[in-house]
């Protein structure tokens, strides 16, 4: 008997042969997947250590079965199951959406992986499994990994992705706070996604995201001529970055607005394409990079009254 992180443990009734008990394996204690196997049990999401036996089997989960004894700790990829998805080869990640999610919220938190699998109460190896590999982890998993990154199961299971952030029920008693441009900054150097508010080519206004970067004082990103985010060039313009969160009815704003000019210098045009954090989510050739000198920086904050 041979197993993977994630795989579940199925023990069956010696009688009928239908299963009693399962669990998902959230711990191996030899490389070749052999037992014993700390298992999560799916009625009780306790966590015990497992030595399977005659009743018990292995249930593989997006993955073929392990190796025998000084293979490889993974299958090849022609050795997934029929009609399963190929498996990864040794020490690619594949991740699957809730494994992108997962990772992308502990970073955001800036946890490491050892600290945010002690906040969800699970072993660092099944927390990377999770991460870097298409698993199907319980309800109750998922419970504690969104309470310990501060976010709901259902963001990480992707529900709610075509709708607009702030829906959620507004706190009873918020204060909100405006932000000073030392803390402006410091929330506008996360990168990411923001909003440049300009007149269109044909005169109406127009509010369109944008992939940037802060540099120095400098908020720059990356278009085509004939975008609609190149008409800002020449021109005053407002950019606008935030952040909602979701489960605590929290989040912050900052707007800057400031003249837009192109960036034509050879060098400074390397250097901001060499260290983009990002390349343009909508793709295509986006090689005009537009910088944005902010004039005026506010911001607000909304918070819990009693914080």
């Amino acid at each position: 008997m041979r197993a993977h992180l994630g795989d579940r443990l199925v023990i069956e009734s010696p009688a009928t042969g239908a299963a009693r008990r399962d669990g998902e394996i959230v711990g191996l204690h030899h490389e070749d997947g052999t037992p014993p196997y700390d298992v999560r049990w799916s009625d009780t999401d306790e966590v015990t250590l497992v030595f399977p036996g005659p009743d018990a089997h292995i249930r593989h989960v997006g993955h073929g079965p392990p190796r025998p004894p000084g293979g490889p700790s993974r299958p090849d990829p022609g050795e997934a199951r029929a009609g399963s998805a190929a498996a990864p080869s040794a020490g690619t990640p594949n991740p699957g959406d809730i494994g992108r999610r997962v990772a992308d919220e502990r970073r955001r938190h800036g946890l490491s992986r050892e600290q945010a699998a002690r906040r969800a109460r699970m072993s660092p190896e099944y927390l990377a499994y999770l991460e870097e590999q298409p698993a199907d982890p319980t309800a109750a998993t998922l419970i504690r990994l969104a309470d310990a990154l501060g976010t709901t199961v259902s963001a990480l299971r992707g529900g709610g992705a075509d709708l607009p952030p702030g829906q959620g029920r507004a706190l009873a008693h918020p204060r909100l706070l405006d932000l000073d441009v030392r803390e402006c900054r410091a929330l506008l150097s996360t990168h990411g996604v923001g909003r440049v508010a300009v007149s269109a080519p044909d005169g109406r206004p127009a509010v369109v995201p944008v992939n940037y970067e802060v540099v120095e004082d400098a908020i720059a990103f990356r278009t085509a001529p004939d975008s609609v985010p190149a008409a800002a060039v020449g021109k005053e313009v407002a950019f606008e970055v935030d952040h909602v969160d979701e489960a605590m009815s929290e989040g912050w704003s900052v707007l800057a607005v400031g003249p837009a000019q192109v960036v034509t210098e050879p060098d400074a045009v390397r250097r901001l394409t060499q260290g983009a954090h990002a390349t343009p989510w909508a793709g295509g050739e986006r090689e005009m990079w537009v910088s944005i000198r902010p004039t005026t920086l506010t911001g607000r904050r909304i918070t819990p009254a009693d914080q």
